[in-house]
């Protein structure tokens, strides 16, 4: 039997989470609704949901704050589903940890396969969790903790953080295109957004790079991608 997900969606509209509830539990999902940002934190806290959908547009704190504070206790997958559709909207929502990210009006079929595939990608995720990376002599890659540990330093990184340096790792040395990133780590439907890996890699030089501005291990390649460069972050 496949198992029943569990999905929080967080919306200060009772239409929009009547509509949201009825057609996931018409998908097979059970849902958990809340009306404001301060009633979802409470209820990703007690339902330990599998998913969280997300607004923005909300009273007294935004969807975007409530995106950090829910990155603060949750991994479980984060999509926005919100009418600000702008690009530097988009580029924020997923800066702060968010998995996805749908403009309203959507339709049907859209917001179920990209919950789906969050949700896919997810357990693959977990699956290749418990494993240790050891790019260079003094520098080990936590994959149950998401740290980079740097000689006896300990680097914390974001869920988005962690997903891009571990692709990088894996393939020490080799180019990897942004399309490449976005593919591995958000999914194809976000090809076409260089500016999305951009903003990451520069969010990782300013963690584990002596300085970011001359880097010597997480490398661009003008127009082809990045590469991390496996030499000793000592």
């Amino acid at each position: 039997m496949r198992r029943r997900f569990r999905v929080l969606v967080i919306d200060d509209q009772p239409d929009v989470l009547a509509v949201l509830r009825a057609m996931l539990i018409a998908e097979g999902f059970d849902v958990v609704v809340a009306r404001d940002a301060l009633s979802g934190l409470r209820a990703a806290y007690q339902a330990h949901p599998d998913a969280i959908l997300l607004d923005v547009m909300m009273p007294n704190v935004d969807g975007f704050e409530a995106c950090r504070r829910l990155r603060e206790m949750t991994d479980v997958p984060i999509i926005f589903v919100t009418a600000k559709g702008t690009i530097e909207d988009i580029v924020r929502g997923l800066s702060l940890g968010a998995d996805d990210y749908v403009v309203k009006p959507f339709e049907r079929s859209e917001l179920v396969s990209r919950l789906t595939a969050c949700l896919r990608r997810a357990g693959e995720r977990t699956d290749e969790g418990g494993d240790f990376l050891f790019p260079a002599d003094s520098v080990m890659l936590d994959c149950d903790r998401h740290e980079l540990v740097i000689g006896n330093q300990t680097v914390y990184l974001t869920p988005k953080e962690f997903e891009v340096l571990r692709l990088l790792v894996r393939h020490a040395g080799k180019v990897l295109s942004t399309d490449a990133i976005l593919t591995r780590v958000w999914g194809p439907e976000w090809i076409g957004e260089p500016d999305l890996v951009k903003q990451y890699i520069y969010r990782l030089r300013r963690k584990i790079e002596p300085d970011p501005g001359s880097p010597r291990h997480l490398h661009t390649v003008r127009g082809g991608g990045y590469y991390f460069d496996a030499e000793d972050l000592l």
